[in-house]
C-alpha cells in the first residue's frame, strides 16, 4: 500500500510517539517527543479537533481531560464512558483520558476496542453514566484526531457547558499519571463492550427479519470507520466496502459525501442486484445514502423521508428541528402534517439541546447528522440507515419510489455546496458584503428575501436560494444552493461566486 508523502511522515511520527509511550503513563518520555508550548484549546462545532503530533498531543489531551474531570467534580458527577474510533493513536489518547478521569476518582467505563460515537452515547444512557468522551475527529482528514463530550442524556454536551470546560483548561498538564492497571485495581476503571451493547439495542428496536427477508440488497461503505463491524454482524450478506481497520483511511477524509463515495456509487450502477447504498463517516454518526441507480441521496431528502415515515407510518408526533442550511421543503411538509418547526444555528449540539427539553420527532443538519424520536438524542448514521431500510421493507417500495412520494407532497428539488478556498481577508470581505446588504441580485435575478441566522441566505424565488457561510477555522467560504434541478443548482452556484466576489 502506498501512502502520500505527508501521510507517511505523519504515520512515522505517530509510531514514534507510541513506541516511546507504550501506553504506560511515562509522561517525561512523551513530553520529550511531543511537548508543545501552551496554546489555547477551543472546541468547534462538534468537539475539539487538531492535527496529531502538532496540536493534538498527549499533553493537550491531558489538559482537556483534566478540565473535563474538574468540571464534572464541580457538578457532582462521578462516572464517564470513554471510547475511540479508528484513527491513529486512538487507543493511546483514550487511555490518557481514562487515566486522568480515574486520577480524579471518576469511575470510567472503558472499551479497549474502537467504537462509534453513537455507541459511546448509547453506553452513557445504558450504563447511567454522567458523561461520555469520544476520541474522534469524525469526518476530518486522517491526520486529525479530536475530543467530543457527551452528556448523560446520550447526546452532545450543550454549548454553555462546553464553554465552562474550555474556561478551566490548564496551561500545562497535571503531570505523571498512574498506569491503567493501578486504577483498575482501585475499581476506577471497568471494561465494557460498547459494540455488543449497540447491537443488542438495534435488535430490540428493529424488525431485522423483515428487513433481511425483503428485497433490499445493501452495499455498505464504512469509509474505514468505526461502524464497520455493525453492518457485517447485522447483515452478513451485504456487499462491504472499506470495512477493515486502516487508520490512514487510505489518505481520504472519511466524510460521506458523493465525491468521496464514487466506488460505492459505481458498485450500485454496475450491479443488477444491489439496490441500496449506505455509508458512514469515521465515527459513524453521519450518513450517506444511494439509490439503486447509484445516485446520491442527500440529507435534505433523508430528513423529508424520516418525517414522512415517522408521521404517516409510525403515527408519531413531535417538533421538527433543522439547522439553517437545510431545505425549506421541511417546513412545507411539516405544515401539511401540522407539526411545529424550529430552525437553529448550524451544529447538531443546538438540535440536541432542544431535544432535551421538548418532544422532537425529527432533527437534522445538512452535513449528514440526523436524529429521530425513540432513540438517543444523538446523530447516528447506522440507525438512520436502518430506519430507511425498515421504511422500504414495510411499504415494499424502492428508495426512488419513496422520494417520488415526497416530491408529490412538496415538489422536486436539488441541493449542492461549493467550498471556496480563499484568503481569509477576502473571505471576510465577502461576509461584510453580505452583512451590508450589497448582494441584491444574482445572475440578474433580484434577491426577494434575505435570512441571516447563521450565515446569509439569499432567495431569488420561494424555493431557490443561495447561502453563504464562512468557516471559523479555515480560509474557506462555504456556498450552498437550492433549486429545482441539478442544472439550476449549478447555475446558481456559479452566478453566486461572481456576485459575491464582484468588486473585491
Amino acid at each position: 500500500m502506498k501512502f502520500p508523502k505527508k501521510l507517511t511522515q505523519f504515520i512515522f511520527a505517530i509510531l514514534e510517539i507510541e513506541s516511546i509511550s507504550e501506553h504506560s503513563g511515562d509522561q517525561p518520555a512523551i513530553k520529550r517527543c511531543v511537548m508543545m508550548s501552551p496554546k489555547k484549546i477551543k472546541f468547534g462545532t462538534d468537539g475539539w479537533r487538531a492535527i496529531i503530533a502538532k496540536d493534538y498531543t498527549v499533553d493537550n489531551v491531558q489538559r482537556v481531560s483534566e478540565a473535563t474531570a474538574k468540571w464534572m467534580m464541580m457538578k457532582g458527577m462521578t462516572s464517564v464512558v470513554i471510547g475511540y474510533d479508528c484513527r491513529f493513536g486512538g487507543l493511546m489518547f483514550s487511555e490518557v483520558a481514562a487515566q486522568m478521569m480515574a486520577n480524579f476518582n471518576i469511575k470510567v467505563y472503558y472499551d479497549k476496542n474502537f467504537a462509534s460515537t453513537p455507541m459511546v452515547s448509547l453506553g452513557v444512557v445504558k450504563l447511567k453514566a454522567d458523561m461520555g468522551i469520544v476520541i474522534t475527529a469524525s469526518h476530518n482528514p486522517p491526520s486529525y484526531n479530536g475530543f467530543k463530550l457527551k452528556s448523560g442524556y446520550g447526546g452532545p454536551t450543550i454549548p454553555s457547558d462546553i464553554e465552562s470546560v474550555e474556561a478551566i483548561i490548564p496551561d500545562s498538564p497535571l503531570g505523571k499519571l498512574l498506569p491503567l492497571k493501578k486504577y483498575e485495581e482501585k475499581g476506577l476503571i471497568e471494561y465494557v463492550n460498547l459494540e455488543d451493547m449497540y447491537i443488542k439495542h438495534v435488535e430490540d428496536n428493529f424488525d431485522l427479519d423483515l428487513i433481511r427477508n425483503s428485497n433490499i440488497n445493501l452495499a455498505y461503505d464504512a469509509m474505514y470507520g468505526a461502524g464497520q463491524n455493525v453492518i457485517r454482524r447485522l447483515f452478513p450478506d451485504a456487499h462491504l466496502l472499506h470495512c477493515e481497520y486502516n487508520p490512514s483511511f487510505y489518505g481520504q477524509a472519511p466524510e460521506p459525501i458523493h465525491r468521496n463515495l464514487k466506488e460505492l456509487s459505481e458498485a450500485l450502477k454496475n450491479s443488477d442486484k444491489l439496490n441500496l447504498g449506505l455509508a458512514n463517516d469515521g465515527d459513524a454518526d453521519r450518513i450517506g445514502l444511494y439509490d439503486a441507480n447509484g445516485e446520491f441521496v442527500d440529507s435534505h431528502h433523508i430528513l423529508l423521508l424520516l418525517m414522512y415515515y415517522m408521521k404517516e407510518v409510525k403515527e408519531y408526533d413531535g417538533k421538527v428541528i433543522i439547522t439553517f442550511s437545510v431545505t425549506n421543503k421541511m417546513e412545507k411538509l411539516a405544515k401539511q402534517y401540522g407539526l411545529d418547526v424550529e430552525v437553529t444555528k448550524i451544529g447538531f449540539k443546538y438540535i440536541a439541546e432542544i431535544m432535551t427539553k421538548e418532544d422532537v420527532l425529527v432533527g437534522g443538519e445538512e452535513s449528514g447528522g440526523l436524529a429521530v424520536k425513540g432513540h438517543i438524542k444523538e446523530r447516528d448514521g447506522i440507525w438512520i440507515g436502518l430506519i430507511i431500510m425498515e421504511f422500504m421493507a414495510k411499504t415494499g417500495k424502492t428508495l426512488e419510489e419513496l422520494i417520488q412520494d415526497i416530491y408529490a407532497k412538496v415538489g422536486a428539488f436539488k441541493f449542492d455546496r461549493d467550498d471556496l478556498h480563499i484568503e481569509d481577508s477576502k473571505k471576510w470581505a465577502i461576509i461584510d458584503k453580505c452583512k451590508n446588504g450589497e448582494i441584491t441580485s444574482i445572475a440578474g435575478r433580484p434577491v426577494i428575501k434575505t435570512e441571516s441566522l447563521d450565515g446569509h441566505k439569499f432567495y431569488v424565488s420561494e424555493d431557490e436560494w443561495l447561502m453563504v457561510r464562512p468557516s471559523g477555522t479555515e480560509p474557506v467560504l462555504r456556498v450552498y444552493a437550492h433549486a429545482a434541478d441539478n442544472t439550476a443548482v449549478r447555475a446558481l452556484l456559479d452566478a453566486g461566486h461572481i456576485a459575491l466576489q464582484e468588486g473585491l
